[in-house]
């Protein structure tokens, strides 16, 4: 790994992040009824790859007593579900449902139309190696953050 790869993330991230960014939705303005805080924590989930609530409460640097309420009143809309771990049964695995999603992607501060304009700038081929590329530095983030000592707060 070179510095030169570090920077470039440093300078790509908020490139993308400022192209794409919206303002942050109100829980009432839209049909999921869904605020930016709910948008951001689906937005933690997948549909497959279950997410440990333990594990989430701790990466937002918040309660499990106030993780749990939020997942009680996203659970009751339909938008997650919470089942048993299988290693430990005293710990819950979180997963997205598709009506979650659906509601995340439509909450989120990354606009999807904002996306879809910046991917029309690539070849398809490019758009592949875009997201792919992506989906690597995703895949590494999590394999991380499952490893790593907890982030102090500012």
């Amino acid at each position: 790994m070179s510095d030169r790869h570090i920077r470039a993330i440093q300078r790509c991230y908020p490139q993308i992040y400022l192209a794409c960014h919206v303002d942050h939705v109100r829980t009432k303005s839209n049909r999921h009824h869904l605020s930016a805080h709910d948008s951001t924590l689906l937005a933690h989930l997948d549909e497959t790859t279950p997410m440990l609530a333990g594990s989430l409460a701790r990466h937002l640097g918040i309660a499990n007593s106030t993780l749990s309420a939020s997942l009680n009143r996203l659970e009751s809309l339909g938008h997650l579900t919470r089942t048993p771990a299988r290693r430990d049964q005293r710990q819950t695995e979180l997963r997205l449902t598709a009506k979650g999603t659906e509601a995340m992607a439509e909450a989120s501060v990354i606009d999807p139309r904002r996306i879809a304009s910046v991917l029309a700038k690539l070849s398809p081929a490019k758009q592949k190696r875009a997201v792919a590329g992506l989906a690597l530095l995703a895949a590494a983030s999590r394999a991380y953050q499952a490893t790593a000592p907890r982030r102090k707060r500012w």
